[in-house]
């Protein structure tokens, strides 16, 4: 039997214990215990200790993508020392980790904050109302099939943008004549056997270049299937550079070194990609010959017709792809599919693919906010025609953040950027006695833009459901680490398209559980 290797004995730790429903008022509520809600967990213990919150989340565990999907070798596709937080050093020798090692690292940070009695799991969130007059959200939640409310002041989203019901599957012709087995990876079997078989996977983005090397251990054969080639780079799964540093400093040093040099790094690449892309195009090709058997046709199978990240770059741990493709238990075949068949996939070309298994690698699909229901003074909240506002705030809606990572670089670099940010707006409205901020979009000359600048299909075939950003001052989304550093860390909180105001409450009873 070869199921999924995940599920590490730590993760037991909450999903295990009593859930304590939460009720009454909190200042701040977090959905989503994921990386930004455990981050913002992080920030409000740290930096305003007498604020009351909680962390809802729909599912029985911690970790959000993480825990979601149980595919064979789930990895982090960029290095932990920046897709790590900035206030917890990442200390293993893997740069590029596995899911359960990221998964026990979100349990640590967990622990070492005390965040366990904020976080309420087995929560949805259905909707979310907002009043002027109270300056407040009432939060509707719902647990095995029993809704209530609870009220909130500040009401942060860190849902991040997928999807977690499904993913995306296009319709393939003949998908109910084939006989094996078809698999999402969102939607993995615990108990898919794959030994021995013979496996087809569709796709060749992140996911695919990830399963495929892992699957390619024990799989008869694996043959990734793609209809267009995704630029693929080597990357050791170990940073020499940080371990060295670990070596020879304090660790928190080592990991703001390491951390500070991989930004660079990752700015570097991109920059390089963007300005100078037939030089970047012809690096990854030699690098990708290199790697590969001599005479594989490189520029049919990895040689895109977008330039270098136009999307984003598929990484491959010490070239573990190429190395299973070298040993003859990975193939690549470049081809449109006509349909399924029986035994397998019938291709333009005339040949058919056989398969026992076959991975539907297609794609996810992109969800704002969790698909919750926002409302302000009972109208509802039509995301499309609002602006983000330094890319955590929404034009006309008050009180309400969001964060949303870096396509181009680590989710987790705007993450504690975002959350340290929040967290300096909440101590300046406190230090004036006001109650609701709310940022207002009224220059008409600022135009919509798509909220995230980036080709990939996944992310167009969904962003006319996001909000959009603007095409200047703060209703601009960088994805610059330093942009952002400036503007977040070093930029005034004050700006003259927020607007503060106090509106008379009654006192509000805390609930026990967020104390």
């Amino acid at each position: 039997m070869t199921a999924s290797p995940h599920h590490p004995q730590h993760q037991t730790l909450l999903s295990d214990r009593p859930v304590e429903p939460l009720t009454g008022h909190v200042d701040v509520l977090i959905v989503g215990a994921g990386i930004s809600g455990i981050g913002l967990g992080h920030y409000l213990v740290t930096r305003l200790p007498g604020k009351t919150f909680a962390i809802v989340d729909s599912r029985d565990a911690i970790g959000g993508t993480w825990d979601l999907f149980r595919y064979p070798g789930i990895r982090s596709d960029s290095d932990l020392q920046t897709f790590g937080y900035e206030f917890k050093p990442w200390t293993s020798d893997n740069a590029i980790a596995d899911a359960d090692e990221i998964l026990a690292y979100l349990h640590e940070a967990i622990d070492e904050n005390g965040l366990a009695r904020h976080i309420h799991l087995h929560h949805r969130v259905l909707r979310a109302d907002y009043s002027s007059q109270s300056a407040r959200w009432t939060v509707t939640l719902e647990r095995d099939g029993r809704s209530w409310d609870v009220t909130c002041d500040f009401f942060f989203a860190a849902t991040g943008y997928y999807d977690y019901k499904e993913g995306y599957t296009p319709h393939f012709e003949g998908r109910e004549d084939f006989e094996g087995v078809i698999v999402h990876p969102q939607q993995w079997p615990e108990d898919l056997d794959y030994a021995g078989k013979r496996i087809v996977v569709i796709g060749s983005g992140a996911t695919a270049v990830t399963l495929i090397p892992a699957m390619a251990e024990q799989a008869g054969h694996i043959t990734m299937l793609q209809r267009s080639p995704s630029y693929v780079m080597p990357l050791p799964r170990k940073d020499p550079i940080a371990n060295g540093l670990r070596r020879l400093l304090p660790k928190k040093a080592a990991h703001a070194a390491a951390r500070r040099f991989n930004i660079g790094k990752q700015r570097f690449i991109y920059k390089l990609c963007q300005r100078h892309p037939q030089f970047a195009r012809r690096l990854i090709r030699s690098i990708n010959v290199k790697a590969l058997p001599e005479g594989y046709d490189v520029d049919t199978h990895f040689n895109p017709a977008y330039n270098p990240w136009d999307q984003r770059m598929c990484a491959v741990p010490d070239a573990d792809l190429f190395r299973a493709i070298s040993r003859g238990k990975a193939s690549v075949v470049t081809d449109r599919i006509v349909r399924f068949t029986k035994t397998g996939i019938l291709l333009e070309s005339g040949r058919e693919l056989t398969a026992d298994i076959i991975v539907t690698a297609t794609g996810l699909r992109l969800l704002a906010f969790g698909g919750i229901a926002l409302n302000v003074d009972g109208t509802p909240v039509d995301l499309p025609s609002r602006l983000a506002y330094k890319g955590l705030m929404l034009s006309g809606v008050p009180n309400f953040a969001f964060a949303i990572g870096y396509t181009n670089s680590s989710w987790t670099l705007k993450v504690d950027l975002v959350c340290e940010h929040l967290c300096r707006l909440l101590a300046y409205m406190d230090q004036h006695g006001f109650t609701s901020v709310v940022p207002v979009a009224d220059d008409p000359a600022i135009e919509r833009r798509p909220l995230l600048d980036f080709t990939a299909g996944y992310v167009l075939r969904s962003m006319d459901t996001f909000p959009r950003q603007g095409s200047s001052g703060p209703w601009t989304i960088a994805m610059d680490y330093w942009t952002d550093y400036d503007r977040l860390r070093k930029g005034p909180v004050e700006d003259a398209a927020l607007r503060f105001g106090t509106a008379d409450r009654v006192p509000a009873r805390t609930g026990a559980a967020a104390r």
